[in-house]
């Protein structure tokens, strides 16, 4: 029997999906899905595009008005989408290259701007669909097909780099933490202005076999054990934060928001 979610929200002749097994995108894409379930929103008014790469192929089997476009360009199309309809929901998926490499200009000016798209970054620290090249958030020192002896760059937080750029809400989270996923997906969404939910996620047959992180089991129990809520974090001792990445929500503040002013200078322009 086919769940009730699956058949609101997806293309059902679609699935299943082309993902590796053990892949966590599934998951991510799943937790929007309940996120604009939650919140209901009118599938006829909102507008989910991708780029190119694993995480983008998520709008072919999302059942919503979807735009699949080119490589590192989801924003800027997405912007488009919200300057022409500014009563759509639009979200915009987009992996870790995707939207940190060659979209990276597009990541900083969207959030500069404050503009009404909810940003979803499925990182799997590599470029997972185009033959496992190192990405720039694949650790320092870890392998990519790219970078045999190990990546000699520092990676990006594209977290603090949405914030550094402007956006108003800002979120990290993992494929394990998928009560805490829900939750910021939602507030994401609800948001009016930019925000950006980093959702970590594992690429076993890439990432995983090129650095030796063991099964997709394995992967998983390192994100449940390294990964805890910045809140969480503040209470404890040193000891007990050593070695661990902080997620949650980081930032969710209030400030005009882009299409909204457009339309005001529109609005003076016609009296």
């Amino acid at each position: 029997m086919n769940h009730p979610l699956a058949e609101g929200f997806f293309r059902m002749e679609k699935l299943p999906h082309i993902w590796c097994p053990g892949c966590g995108h599934g998951i991510i894409m799943a937790s929007i899905a309940r996120a604009i379930d939650k919140l209901g929103l009118d599938k006829d008014k909102v507008c989910i595009v991708s780029g190119i790469g694993c995480s983008s192929r998520a709008p072919g089997y999302m059942d919503f008005n979807t735009l699949h476009t080119t490589h590192g360009r989801a924003l800027a199309f997405a912007t488009g989408v919200k300057l022409a309809n500014p009563e759509l929901e639009v979200i915009v998926i987009a992996g870790d290259g995707d939207l940190s490499a060659i979209g990276g200009n597009h990541l900083i000016h969207a959030a500069r701007r404050n503009i009404g798209l909810t940003t979803i970054c499925f990182n799997n620290n590599i470029y997972g669909m185009t033959g496992g090249q190192y990405s720039p958030t694949t650790p320092t020192s870890e392998k990519g097909t790219t970078a045999p002896y190990g990546n000699i760059d520092k990676p990006f937080d594209i977290t603090q780099l949405a914030i550094g750029a402007g956006a108003t809400y800002a979120a990290k989270t993992t494929a394990y933490h998928v009560p805490q996923m829900d939750k910021l997906m939602e507030a994401a969404i609800a948001h009016k202005g930019f925000s950006l939910v980093e959702a970590i996620s594992i690429c076993p047959t890439y990432y995983g076999r090129k650095n030796k992180k063991g099964s997709a089991v394995d992967m998983m129990n390192f994100l449940k054990d390294s990964f805890i809520d910045h809140k969480v974090a503040e209470k404890l001792p040193p000891e007990k934060k050593e070695g661990k990445f902080l997620i949650g929500e980081f930032l969710n503040k209030v400030e005009p928001e882009y299409t909204e002013q457009y339309d005001k200078i529109i609005a003076q322009l016609k009296k």
